[in-house]
């Protein structure tokens, strides 16, 4: 064979060699491509900051709105109204303590059928008439001296009664020592008692109001609370994304990739907490007035608006709260009212005069005698003293009862005043705290956002490390929500200043 021949079966052979490896590479399956990183528009996206959360939009609620709706719809405040329409009509109860009492009764009464006694003559001579109107008999004719004498004994059945007894009577009673002693003290007692309820009333929503405002308050803070933990995250995505790129350049170790993620998921779950959170404070602010899941809640004020300076001292602050508080005013209420009713109590030590009168329409009227089928009018007025022993121990053990509930409520007046002129003082030096809270905080935000951004780059340019940038954004986090709740807490505040001075104590309608 020649050389030609031998080249080219050596070519064909190369070619169906390679064929047949090809082949059979075509067949056997190919290797899967290693998992690529994730990359930015996955798990390190940013996600947009619910600025809307805390932006003020007209016609929104605001605190005070929010106060009002809580005030008017509070169950304690209802409950203190119905109190004090009891008071009320115990007033009108110790109002008809003046009045004369009147009673009246009306009556019948149907009596069984008898035969009535024999009437005898003794000695031979026995009074005796003729039966009157009626079958009834009148009696001996003494008018005409015409009576009847007997020789002998002679029995005699009188019906002396009526079968069928009719009655009317009308009684009058004038207390007339009661005046003096007791129906004036008890009156005035009522009143006080009056009094006291409606500063009660005045407490439950003074109460109600700064809890609304308060709620509202809370609300917004909690809804600012998730932007922060929105703007956390991202920061911590942007750390993340970061570690890796580092990573991949050889200037950061996995551990730095683990610890972002780490952090990364940490932040995930604190927004989710910061969520619930907001719905809960909204359900409570929605408790709080009474509103309804449907009614759209929108915010009609935000917290970058300044605050009202609070002018005073402690010591006249002290003086107004002390001067302004409802539950003052409802203790010395309460003690007046017990002190009047000890005066009352007093008044059963020593003996009632009364005056009194009758008047009867009775068939029989009791007063005629024989009895009579007829319908007669009488009448009877008179005086009466009456006492008893009993009434001293009586008395005794009801005035040391009233005396000690004076006591008691002189004394439980003086643990309030106590507790207000400390409350006072606690509140205001809340108000300058918050004022000053939101100066620093500022000045703090703004050194832990410069600080995040010069240890950022430092970890991109491998001259910082993990834990510095990680740090930086923990400061960071936490200047943005010490700045969130020293606006909140300077307006809160102000509202438990406000009631601790009784400010917020309105007249009852």
């Amino acid at each position: 064979m020649s050389t030609r021949s031998s080249g080219g079966v050596a070519l064909l052979v190369g070619l169906s060699g390679w064929l047949v490896a090809t082949e059979g590479q075509a067949q056997a399956p190919a290797p899967l491509p290693p998992p690529a990183p994730p990359t930015a528009t996955s798990d390190t996206t940013p996600l947009p900051v619910p600025a809307e959360l805390t932006r003020a939009q007209p016609g929104g609620i605001t605190a005070d709105q929010a106060g009002a709706r809580a005030a008017q719809t509070s169950w304690s405040a209802k409950a203190s109204m119905e109190n004090l329409r009891g008071a009320a009509a115990r007033v009108d109860e110790a109002w008809a303590g003046f009045l004369p009492r009147l009673s009246a009764v009306g009556k019948y009464t149907r009596l069984s059928n008898f035969t009535a006694p024999s009437i005898f003559n003794v000695g031979g001579n026995l009074l005796a008439t003729s039966p009157g109107p009626g079958g009834l008999v009148a009696g001996p004719d003494i008018a005409s001296g015409k009576v009847p004498v007997f020789s002998s004994p002679v029995n005699f059945s009188f019906p002396f009664f009526v079968l069928d007894n009719w009655l009317l009577q009308a009684s009058l009673s004038i207390p007339i020592s009661d005046y003096f002693l007791r129906i004036d003290q008890t009156y005035t007692a009522a009143t006080h008692s009056q009094e006291a309820a409606r500063w009660d009333v005045v407490t439950a929503r003074a109460g109600s109001e700064a809890n609304g405002r308060i709620a509202y308050y809370t609300w917004l803070n909690a809804r600012g609370a998730v932007i922060v933990a929105v703007q956390a995250l991202n920061d911590q995505k942007t750390h993340l994304r970061d570690a890796r790129n580092q990573f991949a350049a050889g200037n950061a170790s996995k551990a730095d990739v683990l610890r972002a993620e780490t952090a990364m998921a940490s932040a995930e779950l604190t927004l989710e907490r910061a969520k619930n959170l907001a719905d809960l404070s909204e359900k409570q602010l929605r408790v709080a007035m009474h509103a309804p899941d449907d009614e759209a809640m929108v915010l009609g004020e935000n917290l970058d608006s300044p605050v009202a300076p609070v002018q005073g001292n402690v010591k006249q602050m002290a003086i107004e709260a002390l001067a302004s508080r409802p539950e003052i005013h409802s203790a010395d209420a309460n003690a007046a009212a017990a002190h009047e009713q000890a005066a009352a109590a007093r008044a059963q030590r020593w003996p009632v005069l009364s005056a009194f009168g009758d008047g009867i329409l009775g068939n029989p009227n009791p007063r005629y005698i024989p009895p009579s089928n007829v319908f007669n009018t009488t009448w009877d007025v008179g005086a009466q003293v009456t006492w008893s022993p009993n009434d001293l121990m009586v008395a005794g053990g009801n005035i040391r009862d009233f005396e000690a509930r004076v006591a008691a409520i002189e004394a439980n007046k003086n643990v309030t005043r106590d507790n207000i002129e400390v409350e006072v003082t606690q509140m205001l030096q809340g108000v300058h705290e918050a004022d000053f809270s939101i100066d620093s905080s500022t000045r703090e935000l703004a050194s832990a956002e410069e600080a995040y951004r010069v240890q950022r780059e430092l970890f991109n340019n491998g001259r910082g490390t993990s834990t510095t940038l990680a740090d930086a954004e923990s400061d960071l986090t936490r200047a943005r929500l010490d700045l969130l709740n020293a606006k909140v807490a300077a307006r809160t505040a102000r509202i438990r200043l406000e009631h601790a001075l009784g400010r917020d104590a309105r007249a009852t309608p």
